[in-house]
C-alpha cells in the first residue's frame, strides 16, 4: 500500500508545496506593519497564516480534488476518498510574530486515517524534513540534496538534550511536576519548540520533545516523520497516534525512560 503511486506523488508534493507556503509567509516575516488578530481562542492569527494555508489549500484542490483537507485556519473540506491533508500553514505564530525563525510549515497526509506523509519546512532557516511510510525520511539544507533524515544515539536521558515549546503549557495543564522531572533528568533542557523540535529530533540534534497540549494539525505530520528516521512518536502513554492532544517524540532508544517519568 505504502509503495503505492498514490503515496508517491503526494509525498513529493507535499514537500514542494511546504516550500511555496513558507516563501510566501517570508514576505511578511520580520515586517514592521505586520496586522495581528486575535481567534475566539486568544491564539494570535496573521495575514501570512490565513494566505499560506489558502495557498496550500488551492494547490491540494487543484492536484488532487477528491482528497479531504483539514485545516487550522478554515473550515474542513471534505474528501470523496480515504486521503485527507492536515494543514499547518504557521506552526509557531508567536514565535513569526516575535520574528524567531523557528516557526515551520506543518502538512500531514493521512490514508483511511493513518498518517503516512508528512513535512515540516522551516522558512526562515531553509531547511525541511519529509517522509512517507515505509520510503523513508529525508532532511534537505538549503540548496544541498537531499539526505536521509536519522534520530540520534543517545542511550539515556542523562546524556540527552530534551526540548518542549513552552513550559507555561505544562503549568496550565497541572502537568509542571512531569517537566521538573524530565528537565532533572536530562543532560540540557532547551524551549527550542513548535516543529522546529521536532525536526531536530528527527535529525539528531536533540534527543527528546515533549509537549503536553497539541492540536491535530500540530501532530499529524510528526508521526510519519520520527517513525520513518527511526524514532518514535507517541501521546504520553506510549500509544502510537496522533489524535491523545499531546506528544512524546524520541530516538527510540530512550522512549521507556521518557515514559516512566511521564506516568
Amino acid at each position: 500500500m505504502n509503495n503505492s503511486p498514490e503515496i508517491q506523488a503526494r509525498y513529493e508534493f507535499a514537500a514542494e508545496i511546504s516550500r511555496r507556503a513558507g516563501d510566501l509567509t517570508l514576505q511578511f516575516y520580520r515586517s514592521e506593519d505586520l496586522q495581528i488578530d486575535c481567534k475566539a481562542d486568544s491564539t494570535p492569527v496573521t495575514i501570512a497564516d490565513r494566505g499560506a494555508e489558502k495557498l496550500l489549500r488551492e494547490l491540494i484542490e487543484a492536484k488532487f480534488p477528491d482528497d479531504g483537507i483539514f485545516g487550522e485556519e478554515y473550515p474542513e473540506r471534505k474528501g470523496k476518498n480515504e486521503f485527507r491533508w492536515i494543514l499547518d500553514p504557521i506552526d509557531g505564530t508567536k514565535a513569526f510574530i516575535h520574528g524567531v525563525p523557528l516557526y515551520g510549515v506543518l502538512i500531514g497526509v493521512e490514508l483511511a486515517g493513518e498518517s503516512v506523509i508528512g513535512v515540516i519546512h522551516i522558512p526562515a532557516l531553509s531547511e525541511t524534513v519529509y517522509a512517507a511510510k515505509g520510503l523513508g525520511a529525508k532532511y534537505v539544507w538549503g540548496d544541498r540534496p537531499p539526505r536521509p533524515a536519522r534520530v540520534s544515539n543517545t542511550q539515556s536521558l542523562s546524556e540527552a538534550l530534551f526540548l518542549t515549546s513552552e513550559v507555561r503549557t505544562f503549568e496550565e495543564t497541572k502537568r509542571r511536576s512531569y517537566y521538573d522531572a524530565l528537565q532533572s533528568a536530562a543532560r540540557l533542557t532547551r524551549t527550542w519548540g513548535d516543529c522546529y523540535g521536532y525536526l531536530l529530533v528527527a535529525t539528531g540534534r536533540a534527543d527528546l520533545m515533549v509537549d503536553p497540549a497539541m492540536a491535530l494539525w500540530d501532530a499529524a505530520a510528526l508521526k510519519p516523520i520520527l517513525e520513518e528516521a527511526g524514532g518514535t512518536f507517541t501521546d504520553w502513554k506510549g500509544e502510537r497516534t496522533i489524535y491523545s492532544g499531546e506528544g512524546v517524540a524520541t530516538n527510540g532508544l530512550i522512549l521507556d525512560e521518557a515514559l516512566e517519568l511521564l506516568k
